[in-house]
């Protein structure tokens, strides 16, 4: 079992970058993938980036590819998404969620979450 805690959260204006980490307590983090989502608010809940733990593949949704990095240090039981170049269309609450399931990219596929981090993008 692991507890997700996000942070690095904030307001950022367009174009700039903010990296946010979770910290997940837990022994069996590192045999866990792990994934960010996002939430605007009147939205649905949508998938953004996941990492492996077996073998560290990412998998990105189409509107982050190419701006943002997910990635992971097992010996601190953190992940990290890096996000440059970001947008308006950004701004949401970003959760961190732990996985059993490899590739995983459906929130139906994760049973630990966090409780999120609001990331702001002014135009």
């Amino acid at each position: 079992q692991v507890q997700p805690v996000e942070s690095g959260g904030g307001l950022v204006q367009a174009g700039g970058s903010l990296r946010l980490s979770c910290a997940a307590s837990g022994r069996t983090f590192s045999r866990y993938a792990m994934g960010w989502f996002r939430q605007a608010p009147g939205k649905e809940r949508e998938f953004v980036a996941a990492i492996n733990w077996s073998n560290g593949r990412t998998y990105y949704a189409d509107s982050v590819k190419g701006r943002f990095t997910i990635y992971r240090d097992n010996d601190q039981n953190t992940v990290y998404l890096q996000m440059n170049s970001l947008k308006p269309e950004d701004t949401a609450v970003y959760y961190c969620a732990a996985s059993s399931i490899e590739g995983a990219t459906k929130q139906w596929g994760y049973s630990y979450w966090g409780q999120g981090t609001q990331v702001t993008v002014s135009s």
